[in-house]
C-alpha cells in the first residue's frame, strides 16, 4: 500500500482546512536533510527503549510513510541514530517524528530523510523490547492514530484524518 501523500506547506494547509488539521504543539527541531515531508502515519510508543520499533517498524517497508514515535518526551536517551535512519531511508520511509531525542546529529543532517525531534542525547537507548506498535499516541495536545496523515515543515507539524489538497 502506497502511503505517500502530496506535500503541501503547513501554513497553506492550515489556511485552507482549519477545521481538518490539528497542530502538534511541541518545539520540534529538524535533524535530517529533508526539511518538508508528509505521509500516512505508523505509530509506536516506548520510553528509552528502541528494540521493538527497530524490529517491527524500521525494518518494514515504508512506502513513503512517516513514523511517529512517542518516547514520552524523554531527553535521557536517543530513539534514533544514523544507522537506524539509514535503514528508514533504505526501506522507503519519508520521515520520522519523535517525541524525544536523537543522536548522531551531524550525520543525520546529511541524510535524505525528514527527522523531527525535541533535541539530542549521546546516550543509546535500551534494547529490552518494551513498548507498542500501531497504537494511538498523544502528545503536543493531539491524539495521533495509525493511518492518519502528517505534514511537516519548518513552520510545524500538522495531522489530519485524510490526505488534503490545496
Amino acid at each position: 500500500m502506497n502511503t505517500t501523500v502530496t506535500f503541501h506547506p503547513t501554513c497553506d494547509l492550515n489556511d485552507a482546512h482549519p477545521d481538518k488539521v490539528r497542530l502538534v504543539q511541541l518545539p520540534f527541531l529538524d535533524f535530517g536533510r529533508k526539511r518538508f515531508f508528509s505521509g500516512r502515519i505508523r505509530t509506536a510508543v516506548m520510553v528509552e527503549d528502541t528494540k521493538l520499533v527497530q524490529e517491527e517498524l524500521f525494518s518494514a517497508k515504508g512506502d513513503g510513510g512517516v513514523i511517529v514515535l512517542d518516547g514520552g518526551g524523554s531527553m535521557r536517551t536517543a530513539l534514533l541514530g544514523d544507522r537506524m535512519a539509514d535503514r528508514l531511508i533504505n526501506n522507503g520511509w519519508a520521515g520520522i517524528v519523535i517525541n524525544g531525542a536523537v543522536r548522531d546529529a551531524q550525520m543525520l543532517a546529511g541524510l535524505d530523510l525528514g527527522i523531527k525531534a525535541l533535541g539530542t542525547s549521546p546516550v543509546r537507548s535500551a534494547k529490552a523490547g518494551t513498548g507498542a506498535i500501531d497504537v494511538p499516541v498523544a502528545f503536543g495536545s493531539v491524539l495521533i492514530e495509525p493511518g492518519m496523515f502528517i505534514y511537516c515543515d519548518a513552520d510545524g507539524v500538522l495531522v489530519t484524518d485524510e490526505p488534503l489538497a490545496i
